[in-house]
C-alpha cells in the first residue's frame, strides 16, 4: 500500500497531454474530485464495518481481533507514476479500470489467526465481493515480506448513481507491519542500492519475526485455555 512518485512526468505535464483546450482543466479537476470522493466513500464503508466488529466484540466481552486500522488514497502523482510504470493511458477510465489500490486500508491484528478471522467476517458481508487475494503469509515474498492482500469491490450509492469501487485491504500482524515499515524505509528513503548482505539480513529478521508471531499466538492460546 506504499505510494511511489514518478520523477519522469508530473501531473501538469499529464494534464497538458490529456487536453487540447485549457478551459477543460476545470472540468477535469472536478471529475477527479468526484472520483476521489467515491473512493473515499468506499473506504468509509469498509471502515464502518470494521468499527462495528470492534464494538460488537467490546459489548460481548470478547478479545478484539483488530489492533488498528489505517487508510489512504493515492496521490495524483502516485496514480500517474503507476499508470506510467504499467504503460497505460493517462485518463480516468484507465485509472479506475486498471488500478486496484487507489483506495487502501491496512488492518493491523494482534495474531495471525485474527487476520483470517477478519477476512472471513468481511466476506460474510453480502455487499463485499472478492476480486483478488494474495496470501503472502503462507507464501512470503523473496524479501521475507508477509501480509494478506485482498482486492474487494463495494458499491457506493450516490443520489442518482451506483458505483462498484475497488479497495485494496492489507491485513498484517503488529510484527509484520513493523518489519514492512522498516523495509520500506530502507528501499525508498535511501539513495543507495541495498546491498545483498542487507537483503539477507532483512530476510533473516523477517523469519525471526514470523517465528515470534507463531510463538506469541501459541502462548495466547495456552493462556486462554487456562481461563
Amino acid at each position: 500500500m506504499q505510494d511511489s512518485t514518478s520523477e519522469d512526468m508530473n501531473l501538469p505535464e499529464i494534464i497538458e497531454k490529456s487536453i487540447s483546450n485549457p478551459e477543460d482543466i476545470c472540468r477535469i479537476a472536478f471529475q477527479f474530485q468526484q472520483i476521489m470522493m467515491i473512493y473515499e466513500s468506499a473506504i468509509k464503508q469498509i471502515e464502518t464495518k470494521l468499527d462495528i466488529l470492534n464494538k460488537e466484540n467490546k459489548v460481548n466481552g470478547r478479545r478484539n481481533p483488530i489492533e488498528t486500522v489505517k487508510t489512504r488514497i493515492k496521490t495524483p502523482q502516485s496514480i500517474v507514476g503507476k499508470l506510467e510504470k504499467k504503460h497505460l493511458p493517462f485518463n480516468f477510465e484507465s485509472m479506475t479500470q486498471n488500478l486496484n489500490d487507489i483506495a487502501g486500508i491496512r488492518v493491523i491484528c494482534p495474531y495471525i489467526s485474527d487476520i483470517y478471522k477478519v477476512r472471513d467476517i468481511l466476506f460474510k458481508q453480502p455487499d463485499i465481493t472478492l476480486i483478488e487475494e494474495k496470501d503472502y503469509i503462507k507464501e512470503p515474498k523473496e524479501s521475507g515480506y508477509r501480509s494478506l492482500h485482498l482486492v474487494v469491490e463495494v458499491p457506493v450509492y450516490l443520489s442518482e448513481t451506483t458505483h462498484n469501487v475497488k479497495v485494496e485491504i492489507q491485513l498484517r500482524t503488529i510484527a509484520m507491519d513493523f518489519w514492512a515499515s522498516l523495509e520500506h524505509e530502507l528501499h525508498y528513503k535511501t539513495s543507495t542500492k541495498v546491498p545483498e548482505s542487507v537483503r539477507r539480513e532483512l530476510f533473516r529478521v523477517a523469519e525471526t519475526i514470523a517465528m515470534t508471531d507463531r510463538e506469541m499466538e501459541e502462548i495466547a492460546i495456552e493462556l486462554q485455555q487456562m481461563d
